[in-house]
């Protein structure tokens, strides 16, 4: 675990892309100061890729911050509510965020998987995972940053096996085939 902490995200280092666009950080902010996370893709790990918007043209981070890592994870239904967000572990996540999206986009392209990030995916997701409880109130999930890491490199690996199971571009959202046939029939 300790190599993918060391990984900087490659939306933070201003590489270029595979389009050949060079992606850099722009902060958003509501009227509050905060900007809402969508969770429409029917995974967690897709939608922690998608913590980046417009990356073709001006790409918003939407994770500028271990703050912000720290919402995102207590937004997200499936995942323990209260983590702290260590600059380390921070790192740690960006890294795994865009070795998810690379993969994603190598599925979605029908083109070989980065091995570099498959490495990034496969180490974290050996991690530790999160603890679950049953009570009264339902499932209740808990578990450091690192085995919430985990759970979403798990769930990543588990929609990026189906070759039939993701969508979209590098443009536009990504979403498991099942949540887009979702969204399209709700309207």
């Amino acid at each position: 675990m300790s190599q993918i902490s060391a990984i900087r995200s490659p939306v933070r280092a201003r590489v270029t892309s595979s389009a050949g666009d060079d992606l850099v950080i722009s902060l958003v902010t509501g009227q509050d100061g905060d900007v809402n996370f969508a969770f429409v893709s029917g995974n967690p790990a897709l939608d922690l890729a998608s913590t980046v918007l417009s990356r073709r043209d001006e790409p918003i981070d939407l994770l500028a911050a271990p703050a912000d890592l720290e919402r995102w994870v207590a937004e997200c239904g499936e995942l323990p509510d209260r983590v702290t967000a260590a600059p380390a572990t921070f790192e740690s996540a960006l890294s795994l965020r865009e070795a998810i999206y690379r993969l994603a986009l190598d599925r979605v392209l029908d083109r070989p998987f980065e091995p570099g990030s498959l490495e990034i995916v496969n180490d974290t997701a050996a991690g530790p995972v999160p603890t679950i409880k049953l009570s009264d109130a339902g499932l209740q999930m808990s578990g450091a940053l690192l085995a919430v890491l985990a759970q979403v490199a798990r769930s990543g690996i588990t929609v990026l096996a189906d070759s039939r199971a993701c969508t979209g571009t590098d443009s536009y959202r990504l979403a498991t085939t099942r949540a887009r046939a979702e969204q399209q029939s709700l309207g």
